[in-house]
């Protein structure tokens, strides 16, 4: 017999099966401080001798969406590395600040419980988890067909780092004469898609083509997940080999990379000084917009900026070429000229 909550667009029994079906996959991205997960009212992480010896320990929690991609996504009906763009978009930025990461939590709101949909999404945040070294905990998943559509759905996350109080990075380290490190982004990945979709609907792009520069469907392209920095960064952390760190999101380099630069200095960016990718050229191209208003929205091939003191750059670099990280000298803090980051055209 259907329940008056069913008919009303809830199904109990069909949340339950996505929560039985999701923990094993859920348990696999714990470490050992991890006491209680998903079940509890609340999950539990331990916070032992394992992480390091911690003379004033912080704890650096970030949360984050990935906004109107998730449109393309539902568009192409694939949801296998939404998830990771989630996981990204938190862990990147507690990494940035100089902390080991902890833990992760997610949410889920849909229009429609489908489990095996639930199952694909959650397997991609899972596998953010483990490429950014954090737990998934716990997280919620509300069925709310009053709010969503029947295919719809929405996703936020939330992840927490840790980091002894001396090894914070931020613009309190950053000097004149540093050296600004950009590491390769993977695409345009996960800002700026409300301006994507209008270019897509005015140009009357074809997600299916494969255009010139791309070696894949514009769809897959816009569906490449964010790049994950914490394996080839956090080693440089821990090394003290590092002064600041930007994650180039909403806003470009110039607000992201300004976010690291004290009053009195300025980032100096060589714009010439990597190639950008072709996506970017597309969407320009396609859409007429300026370049100015690009740099001010997308990553434009940067996903991360390291700010290097000179005499340990050629030791970061070494140890990124080893990660096969994709790394490009990209300019340099100067004495303060009209703002924190300037292009050196």
């Amino acid at each position: 017999m259907t329940s008056q909550y069913e008919q009303a667009g809830v199904n109990i029994h069909a949340g339950e099966e996505a929560v039985s079906e999701i923990k094993q996959v859920v348990s696999q991205t714990h470490d050992s401080n991890v006491l209680s997960g998903l079940g509890g009212f609340g999950a539990e992480y331990e916070l032992t001798s394992e992480l390091g010896h911690l003379n004033q320990p912080v704890l650096i929690s970030g949360t984050d969406g990935v906004g109107t991609k998730l449109l393309l996504a539902i568009e192409a009906d694939n949801h296998a590395t939404i998830g990771i763009d989630l996981v990204a978009m938190c862990a990147n930025d507690v990494l940035a600040q100089g902390a080991k990461p902890l833990f992760f939590l997610d949410y889920i709101g849909l229009g429609e419980l489908e489990p095996d949909k639930v199952m694909t999404i959650v397997k991609g945040i899972a596998a953010g988890c483990r490429q950014a070294g954090l737990s998934l905990i716990g997280g919620e998943m509300a069925e709310m067909p009053g709010i969503y559509r029947s295919k719809d759905y929405d996703l936020s996350g939330f992840a927490v780092g840790i980091a002894d109080k001396a090894q914070l990075l931020g613009s309190m380290k950053v000097q004149e004469g540093d050296v600004l490190l950009g590491l390769a982004s993977s695409g345009v990945h996960s800002n700026g898609y409300s301006l994507v979709r209008k270019i897509i609907a005015d140009a009357k792009l074809d997600l299916k083509k494969v255009y010139p520069g791309l070696s894949q469907p514009l769809i897959d392209e816009l569906l490449t997940p964010t790049t994950l920095y914490y394996q080839s960064v956090y080693p440089l952390v821990q090394a003290n080999d590092l002064h600041a760190m930007a994650h180039i999101t909403g806003g470009g380099l110039a607000d992201n990379l300004g976010r690291m630069i004290p009053a009195g200095l300025t980032a100096l960016v060589n714009p010439n000084s990597w190639e950008v990718p072709a996506i970017f050229n597309l969407l320009q191209d396609a859409g007429d917009v300026s370049l100015t208003e690009m740099r001010q929205v997308f990553n434009m091939g940067i996903g991360m900026v390291l700010v290097v003191s000179q005499q340990n750059v050629d030791k970061v670099r070494s140890t990124l070429n080893q990660q096969k990280m994709a790394t490009q000298t990209i300019g340099k803090v100067v004495k303060r000229r009209e703002q924190p980051v300037q292009y050196e055209e």
